[in-house]
């Protein structure tokens, strides 16, 4: 039988649009990988927008031609092209010294190095902080650096020193706390007016042509070229947005970068795993990845089926009948069924054969009778009628279900014959 409406098909149909924007919703923000906490989080990496982080750098690149991708995947390390790193204070000096040389046959590697300690800016100074700023604190040395085993010693200047190279000569915005290097093993193009070196390359005895003439530095013509270079920045302040801030600093770091390509067109790599803002890998794209796309492409197929049949059924819907219908017929055999099922049918021996002995002696208009007169009276109006008493005493007897039917089929019959 057909009933009315449930559900009303508008409500539904809401329902079911908003799961579904809902969940393309969260593919998307997975897909972007906006599912992590932020990452214009202060820090000196490609995102920081601080004082002391690379945005401007990455902003630099890109309006300058090249395509730089800030990557958040460790794989992205073995990619070949020039990668640069901006390792934290707290860096292991071993896990980049084995970056340093797997990389050494799959492109350049620029590191710049850390310097300063940074903290968000205090509630006090107003409204105007924007998100990502930063209040520099001291300038520290990455103890990291010694791992390398580069020889390379770092020193932090207490006197204002500028810079000098790539023919050109300038101020660091912080003149009074510039780290420099001096290590036997840099070929220094960035000097401080001191001596000190600011970036250079390591020298490994490989040629290395196109700095080694931006260095000013006669090569060994029997090298071999095999390997790519590796740059250290060892003042961050020509590289972070601190120093971004003059145009000429900018000018200065877009040439190395361009030095550190050797005059080939090498796409360039900003890795962000190293200052612990690496992710896992993209769950949407694992999903369409084999062997996976069986299993996403069987579960779409599914979800559409499914939508089909509940858009689509076949006929109305069918509600359930009364469990207990209307009518004295129905009552009995729902009352009998449940005796039945519970077991209990012994239980109506002796009520039952109660009640035709009352019918009996009402049909034979006695008053007070027992068994005998009972018996006397049915044996005088109905000679071949079976005996009374002993069909009574065997429906009060009778205990399994054929026992009860056949006793009471006779005490039944009884009373049949005196009621004709």
């Amino acid at each position: 039988m057909s009933s009315s409406k449930t559900f009303d098909p508008k409500i539904v149909l809401g329902l079911l649009l908003f799961g579904a924007i809902a969940f393309v919703a969260t593919l998307y923000f997975i897909g972007v990988g906006e599912t992590s906490r932020g990452t214009n989080d202060g820090g000196a990496h490609a995102y920081g927008r601080g004082l002391n982080g690379y945005a401007a750098l990455i902003q630099l690149l890109e309006e300058e031609g090249h395509e730089p991708e800030v990557s958040r995947s460790a794989g992205s390390l073995d990619d070949e092209g020039i990668l640069i790193i901006t390792p934290p204070a707290y860096a292991d000096g071993d896990e980049i010294k084995a970056l340093i040389e797997k990389r050494r046959y799959l492109g350049p590697t620029i590191v710049v190095l850390p310097k300063w300690l940074a903290y968000s800016p205090p509630t006090q100074i107003g409204s105007d902080v924007k998100e990502g700023w930063v209040v520099l604190a001291d300038p520290i040395v990455p103890e990291w650096v010694e791992d390398l085993d580069y020889g390379i010693e770092l020193q932090l200047k207490d006197k204002e020193t500028g810079w000098v190279g790539l023919g050109q000569r300038g101020q660091l915005p912080q003149p009074d706390a510039a780290m420099s290097a001096n290590s036997t093993q840099i070929v220094p193009i960035i000097l401080a007016e001191n001596g000190d070196q600011l970036v250079g390359y390591l020298d490994d005895g490989d040629a290395y042509p196109v700095l080694e003439e931006a260095a000013g530095v006669q090569g060994d013509p029997d090298a071999e070229i095999d390997r790519w270079n590796v740059m250290f920045v060892f003042e961050p302040d020509l590289f972070n947005n601190y120093g971004f801030a003059s145009e000429q600093r900018a000018d200065i770091a877009h040439q190395i970068v361009d030095l550190a390509m050797e005059g080939e067109d090498l796409s360039i790599t900003v890795d962000l795993t190293l200052n612990g803002l690496g992710a896992a890998q993209n769950l949407l794209t694992l999903a369409f990845s084999p062997p996976f796309i069986a299993a996403t492409l069987c579960l779409l197929l599914a979800m559409v089926v499914v939508a089909w049949r509940a858009f689509r059924r076949f006929g109305p819907p069918v509600t359930e009948g009364r469990a207990i219908a209307f009518g004295k017929s129905r009552l009995v055999r729902n009352s009998a069924g449940f005796i039945e099922r519970s077991k209990r049918t012994h239980l109506l021996s002796g009520p039952y054969a109660n009640m035709l002995r009352e019918r009996i002696v009402k049909a034979l208009g006695l008053k007070n009778a027992d068994d005998e007169a009972i018996d006397s009276a049915v044996a005088r109006r109905a000679p071949e009628a079976p005996a009374f008493s002993q069909s009574f005493a065997n429906l009060r007897n009778a205990k399994s279900p054929n026992e009860i039917l056949r006793a009471a089929a006779a005490l039944k019959s009884i009373e049949r014959m005196l009621t004709q």
